[in-house]
């Protein structure tokens, strides 16, 4: 039985701006991602009888037990959505092993998809190139193109346009995870509720962070972060702002909610600082915490 291997890493958002609903029920965005090393693997294995199915392996504590198993895995999706491009007449057998929290706010489910799509690609032999395989991911979910990309990237659009950015240097992020997640459609949807009488304005990424990333400066890269979600994931998880208090505290140069949430993130001067900081807030039994370098790039085959 021939298998492929695919590392996938999660996303954080070191900016989000987003925009009032559009008529499609979207929001448009403009963020920018970076790829950091935490981690899901993606295997694919080949079944002749032309089956598509998914398991789901990892520590209990990223609530494995939520992600789905059915034809509603965004990476199974993924796998069939490029058998039909193809015409490919085998089936997979896709094993996911999380590293990365589920309904974090950290795109695990998006890393999934990238995964399998870099993993069935490979395993069948049919050489799509990076544009179409982008093209396809832009049809599974917003952050799914980011996911095949990776590294630090300007998003627009809904979040599916996705563009290299200017940016020097490598960073440390300390990740304080939650036992309970976060849906985002429920982030979005109280997002809505606070600018009901006020329409937010349209999105866009601050000129002080893309010069913080240009210059490769940590200080003012934690200044200038921000995310327009964070004030909906407080208002659902209260406690969260006195995590993020907490990490400001222990010595981090910025936090801030990681997307819909609700993950916190932290950054540090370099893994000394990043364990350091992560110390600190193990102090306060808060969650889980980690740590992680980034950029990182993108979906990638680790064997074959």
């Amino acid at each position: 039985m021939r298998e492929v291997v695919v590392s996938a890493p999660a996303k954080i958002n070191l900016c989000l701006g987003v925009g009032a609903a559009r008529p499609d029920g979207f929001h448009p965005l403009a963020t920018v991602y970076q790829a950091i090393g935490l981690y899901d693997q993606v295997i694919a294995r080949s079944v002749d009888d032309g089956t598509f199915s998914v398991a789901v392996e990892g520590d209990d504590r990223l609530s494995i037990s939520e992600v789905p198993v059915d034809g509603t895995n965004l990476a199974m999706r993924a796998a069939r959505l490029l058998a039909a491009r193809h015409g490919i007449a085998d089936g997979v057998h896709l094993t996911i092993i999380k590293g990365i929290p589920v309904a974090g706010g950290m795109a695990g489910g998006s890393a999934d998809a990238a995964g399998a799509l870099v993993a069935c690609d490979a395993l069948w032999g049919t050489s799509t190139s990076r544009e179409e395989l982008r093209a396809v991911a832009a049809e599974l979910g917003s952050d799914v193109p980011f996911s095949l990309v990776g590294g630090t990237a300007i998003g627009t659009g809904r979040g599916e346009v996705v563009t290299p950015a200017m940016a020097r240097g490598s960073y440390w992020w300390v990740v304080l995870e939650s036992e309970k997640g976060l849906s985002t459609p429920e982030v979005y949807a109280e997002f809505d509720r606070i600018h009901s009488t006020k329409p937010p304005g349209e999105p866009a990424v601050p000129d002080a962070l893309m010069a913080a990333l240009r210059r490769g400066d940590i200080e003012q890269l934690g200044a200038a972060m921000s995310n327009d979600l964070q004030p909906a994931a407080l208002r659902l998880r209260p406690e969260l702002e006195q995590s993020l208090a907490y990490g400001v505290e222990g010595s981090a140069h910025g936090a801030i909610v990681s997307g819909s949430g609700p993950s916190c993130l932290f950054l540090a001067e370099g893994q000394p600082h990043a364990t350091q900081v992560a110390g600190w807030l193990k102090g306060y039994g808060l969650g889980p915490v980690s740590f992680a370098p980034g950029p990182v790039p993108g979906a990638r085959v680790v064997t074959r």
